[in-house]
């Protein structure tokens, strides 16, 4: 396997690992009645424990990823289609086409207002298309 370690020895170590950090909990303080300097002594304190928060997390996630073998990268599943140019399927007697896609374009709202019917605008696909020879990629 790789980095020498069996599937075991992986999900034993996985187990040490600790996901959920013990809560941190901090005296309730009346921020009211402490002036200034108390106050800014208090933002100075948090921000010293959120450091030491942060640096336990990041040393977690280093073992996670090494345990899993690098850190996994997700990426949004966009659809296929997303950019591709598609024929039209409505044309307006002016000629103005639309593929079916995005917001209707304003010639087709208005003539639907007007009384029309979306599937009076399709374009008839039964008609033979012509079939484009292939190039060699030579």
């Amino acid at each position: 396997m790789a980095g020498g370690m069996t599937l075991s020895a992986k999900a034993a170590r996985a187990q040490k690992v600790q996901f959920h950090a013990p809560e941190i909990t901090m005296p309730k303080v009346n921020l009211s009645g402490m002036n200034v300097e108390a106050l800014m002594d208090l933002r100075k304190r948090v921000g010293e424990m959120l450091l030491e928060h942060r640096a336990k997390l990041q040393k977690h996630l280093a073992r996670m990823d090494a345990l899993v073998g690098g850190p996994m990268i997700v990426r949004g599943g966009g659809s296929v289609l997303k950019g591709r140019k598609v024929p039209p399927k409505y044309r307006s007697r002016s000629g103005e086409t639309w593929a079916g896609r995005g917001a209707r374009p304003l010639w087709l709202v208005d003539a639907i207002k007007g009384g029309k019917k979306l599937d009076d605008f399709l374009i008839d696909k039964s008609a033979p298309k012509r079939r484009r020879k292939r190039r060699s990629k030579r």
